[in-house]
């Protein structure tokens, strides 16, 4: 759904506080009051990070913390859209409520779940932001992207890397406007993280902050975990990643919205059944990961096999060698390389990590740094804390028919990854803005 300035229809009515005589609203602004849902108490962070083994990377909690409902106008992912979006404001209270906070702009990893918002303190995402960073004396500010929760956008632009750093760019605005509504002291300072998709938004909009609004945002540093920069190599692999399933159809189903140029006709790029629901089967308004495979709504079974009972060889095989492939040009379109930051910027993933392979994205995106003289970036490699903490004996498995090596591959980018990339974010952005 396409929202258009100074419309009077009832669609627009809804979003518009009236229609005619008022100003249309901005990117940034408020669509709702903010509205604080909880506030988790310092013993109540504490009691989940110890219950959750998360206690040695978060420390312990010295703010408590306000969980801020938002919702917001942004842009959609075409040219003329206005539309919104929803999001978390989590807000440093208890003993830190004096406090001047840098804000924190965070950017989700890959969701199925239509229906999610962060703005839940019982959200697993949610409450390792609190514990990591707001807990510690950091506001953080949390979209949930276009087309989940209250967007009233039509779908979810996947890894589309303009809108992905939009909606975190007008999530910052919103953090601002609701700020002294909700007891926030802000300093000014911004930084931008988020963890696998969200690591692949983050960074868009960093390079957008600076490139596009250096005026406006103090950028203090950047850290980018865990995300897919280098999109058109991934496509380039001859095997398939670990959740091929999800996050391959999304991004083509996704791609072809928003570019219109990835298929002519759905059964082109997708084999029968799946060709018939395909387009609009993510987000899904009650299926998760899980179900959508366990159904037979998705398949299952090893990457490659997912892989080829889901897509047409022949669009496969275009995708990997031809130049001029619809969807190659719309990947490289989607990339994170080529920019220079001004601000600091940390890289971190895991090796080991079967979904996003540092070797095709942030050992990429860290060499096309380098190639270009830009020498503010860290990468870190957290495999080894990894392997140590949840690998059978300390090491990682080895045997691809064993169950521990489908538990703990299974675990590694979704479970085992994030905190320890979190624990780094935190290390670069306490030296800098504390």
């Amino acid at each position: 759904m396409k929202y258009f300035r100074l419309s009077c229809i009832a669609a627009v009515a809804a979003l518009l506080a009236a229609c005619g005589g008022s100003e249309d609203p901005s990117r940034g602004d408020l669509m709702d009051p903010p509205n604080i849902l909880a506030t988790l108490t310092t013993a109540q962070i504490d009691a989940g990070t110890t219950a959750s083994g998360l206690r040695t990377l978060a420390g312990k909690a010295r703010c408590d913390v306000k969980v801020v409902a938002l919702n917001y106008y942004t842009a959609g992912a075409k040219a003329g859209e206005l539309t919104n979006v929803s999001g978390v404001m989590l807000v440093p209270a208890g003993t830190c409520s004096t406090e001047k906070t840098a804000l924190l702009a965070y950017a989700k990893g890959t969701d199925v779940q239509k229906p999610r918002t962060l703005a839940n303190p019982q959200d697993s995402e949610t409450f390792l932001l609190a514990a990591m960073y707001a807990s510690q004396g950091y506001s953080v500010v949390a979209t949930d992207y276009l087309g989940f929760a209250k967007s009233a956008y039509s779908y979810h632009p996947y890894l589309h890397a303009d809108s992905e750093a939009t909606s975190v760019i007008d999530s910052v605005r919103a953090a601002r406007k609701a700020a002294s509504s909700v007891g926030a002291n802000l300093s000014g300072r911004i930084l931008f993280t988020g963890y696998s998709q969200g690591g692949h938004a983050s960074m868009a909009a960093h390079r957008s902050a600076e490139r596009d609004y250096g005026n406006e945002f103090d950028v203090a540093a950047g850290a980018h975990l865990a995300g897919p920069y280098n999109l058109s190599g991934s496509l380039r692999i001859p095997d398939a990643i670990a959740g091929v399933q999800f996050f391959v159809p999304y991004l083509v189903t996704s791609w072809q919205k928003v570019y219109g140029t990835i298929y002519s006709d759905v059964k082109q790029a997708f084999k029968a059944p799946y060709s018939n629901y395909i387009e609009t089967l993510l987000p899904n308004p009650t299926m998760t990961y899980t179900t959508l495979v366990t159904s037979g709504t998705l398949p299952g079974g090893t990457p490659n096999q997912a892989r080829d009972a889901l897509f047409q060889p022949a669009f496969i095989a275009s995708s990997q060698t031809n130049p001029n492939d619809p969807l190659y040009l719309a990947a490289q379109k989607n990339d994170i390389l080529g920019w220079t930051p001004k601000s600091r910027v940390l890289l971190c993933g895991g090796s080991g990590d079967p979904t996003v392979p540092p070797a095709v994205h942030q050992n990429v995106m860290k060499a096309d740094f380098d190639a270009r003289g830009v020498t503010n970036v860290v990468s870190v490699d957290v495999d080894g804390a990894i392997q140590a903490t949840f690998g059978p004996g300390g090491v990682a498995p080895t045997d691809p028919a064993s169950a521990a090596f489908a538990t703990y591959y299974g675990a590694y980018h979704g479970t085992y990854e994030p905190p320890f990339c979190h624990a780094q974010a935190r290390a670069v952005f306490d030296v800098i803005v504390k």
